[in-house]
């Protein structure tokens, strides 16, 4: 049995009963209307509890919840560049760690320290500080919100943008359909580093991503869960179906929601009868300029990805939906 495993045999899940009343994060700060990556923070940190230290990478969170003098921080929270939220925490980690060692704190004082950005301080500046904590093996838990570009400075894309999609800096036009690049694997990526558990989640499913934040929280050693943060401010949709969007990611198979326990793939919810991706652009203006050739370009690689998924998880592979292109096998 793997560390991850020993550490969750006896592992006790939220359930709609006993969601904690701790709020770690205040009400009150300036996030944008419908903003999902804020409801994804507000529900790791309930997960988490108040015994923890956050580092947080510059980004859309730490604008809304930081704006000089005040702070919607109800516990020990820093705020470092975008590159390295990772090196930080890991060295807080490390520190806490010395103290023990020299009896000037407890030992036995469970602290959670969590660092977490964007996916512009996650897949692309931070990445580096983020596979080196993750090698070294700091038990800290680092969270990626992922909004799909670089929200906070203007729209800009990101190596987690997905293909196709409108950004300020990767516009569609007579020669471009926008976003030239498929979107980076980072959890693939934090599982290649073979560390103690890996997750993808969605604040559509609250008690999911809680548990996930909860499990990444009790693992002793480096754990990474890949939180998709739908912003209906860049990817041009009404506010109040900031939900539905982030539902319907999952029903296509675009997100898929997964766990990786010491190595071991594990798919959070099967999808025999996965939507048409096309249901899932239609819902926001970033993809309206797309044409049919290429939204069947997009549903091949996500069935692609999607039974590469499976496979992984010793899954039976389930069929196509109706009219989609073969996966390319």
């Amino acid at each position: 049995m793997g560390i991850a495993s020993e550490a969750l045999k006896d592992f006790k899940g939220f359930t709609m009963k006993n969601i904690p009343s701790v709020e770690p994060l205040s009400p009150g700060h300036r996030a944008c209307q419908g903003c999902v990556e804020i409801l994804a923070l507000r529900l790791a940190l309930k997960a988490i509890g108040t015994n923890v230290i956050v580092a947080s990478a510059t980004g859309c969170m730490e604008i809304v919840t930081s704006p000089y003098p005040q702070t919607a921080w109800r516990v020990p929270w820093i705020h470092v560049a975008f590159e390295n939220a990772a090196a930080v925490i890991s060295g807080v980690e490390s520190a806490y760690k010395v103290l023990a060692r020299k009896g000037r704190i407890s030992p036995e004082d469970k602290v959670v320290f969590l660092g977490y950005g964007g996916d512009g301080g996650t897949a692309d500046i931070g990445l580096q500080a983020l596979s080196g904590a993750l090698e070294r093996g700091h038990d800290i838990v680092y969270i990626c919100l992922d909004n799909e570009a670089y929200m906070n400075t203007g729209i800009q894309r990101s190596s987690s943008t997905p293909y196709g999609a409108m950004t300020t800096t990767s516009p569609p036009g007579k020669k471009s359909i926008g976003q030239t690049t498929w979107k980076k694997n980072v959890p693939a990526i934090a599982a290649a580093h073979d560390i103690p558990y890996v997750a993808t989640a969605s604040p559509a499913y609250p008690l999911d991503l809680m548990n996930k934040v909860k499990k990444a929280a009790m693992v002793p050693g480096p754990a990474y869960v890949h939180i998709f943060s739908v912003c209906p401010t860049g990817w041009r949709h009404p506010t109040n179906i900031a939900i539905e969007v982030a539902k319907m990611a999952v029903a296509t198979n675009v997100f898929p929601l997964y766990e990786v326990i010491d190595g071991k793939w594990i798919l959070s919810r099967k999808n025999p009868k996965p939507k048409p991706v096309v249901d899932y652009l239609k819902m926001q203006r970033r993809f309206a300029h797309l044409t049919e050739e290429e939204i069947e370009k997009i549903q091949a690689r996500v069935n692609a990805e999607w039974e590469a998924l499976l496979e992984r998880c010793g899954e039976k592979k389930e069929p196509a939906p109706e009219g989609a292109e073969p996966s390319g096998e």
